[in-house]
């Protein structure tokens, strides 16, 4: 081959590697690659975002959970409260009644007596008769209704809540009856069904006689 022709052929090879090479067409390569990069970037950062609201609570769920909680350890807090309140009322209701049959033969009497805890003279006992009678501060009537206006104060209309409170309630008189030592006096039976009652209209329960 002459020189002239290895010439022609070097050029026609350089030229079709030159035009492979147009600027043009690798910055266009480039481009496409770097969106390929991105777009694959953008779908793994997406991935671990769904990842991660998986795993993780939302700071509104984070605030209605901590506000259920908190209910309910507010109720739980006023179901204790009446508890103890009826707890020490039944406790004082009991001794007033004790206090005011010193001459009963009521065995429960007697064994409150034989604890020796007290000692009962006229005047008090005449108090006592007057706080235990139906309109007196520890008659039937009077005790239920102050503990259902506890009740009520503590849960105010909701059924549900005034149900948890009927439930404190017979834990207060349970705990009443373990303090006096056996079953509580009639006076405090007839109070507890009078509470009961009060309870049943409260959440629109009816009652059979």
């Amino acid at each position: 081959m002459s020189v002239n022709g290895v010439t022609e052929v070097t050029n026609n090879i350089a030229t079709t590697y030159a035009a492979n090479l147009n600027p043009s067409s690798v910055e266009e390569k480039k481009k496409d690659d770097e969106v390929k990069v991105k777009e694959d970037a953008a779908a793994v950062y997406e991935k671990s975002k769904d990842s991660d609201k998986s795993q993780t609570i939302s700071p509104k769920d984070a605030d209605r959970t901590k506000i259920i909680q908190q209910m309910k350890a507010d109720d739980a807090m006023r179901q204790q409260q009446l508890l103890d309140i009826v707890h020490k009322m039944m406790g004082k209701q009991a001794k007033s009644y004790a206090t005011a049959k010193t001459d009963d033969s009521d065995d429960s009497i007697w064994q409150f007596l034989a604890k020796g805890d007290f000692t009962v003279d006229a005047a008090t006992k005449a108090q006592a008769q007057e706080d235990i009678s139906e309109d007196g501060y520890w008659g039937v009537k009077q005790t239920s209704e102050r503990i259902l206006d506890f009740a009520k104060a503590l849960a105010g209309d909701d059924p549900e809540k005034l149900e948890n409170m009927r439930a404190a309630f017979e834990k207060g008189f349970a705990q009443a009856e373990k303090t006096w030592g056996g079953k509580l006096p009639d006076i405090s039976q007839q109070t507890y069904g009078a509470v009961m009652k009060g309870f049943d209209e409260l959440t629109g329960k009816t009652t059979t006689e």
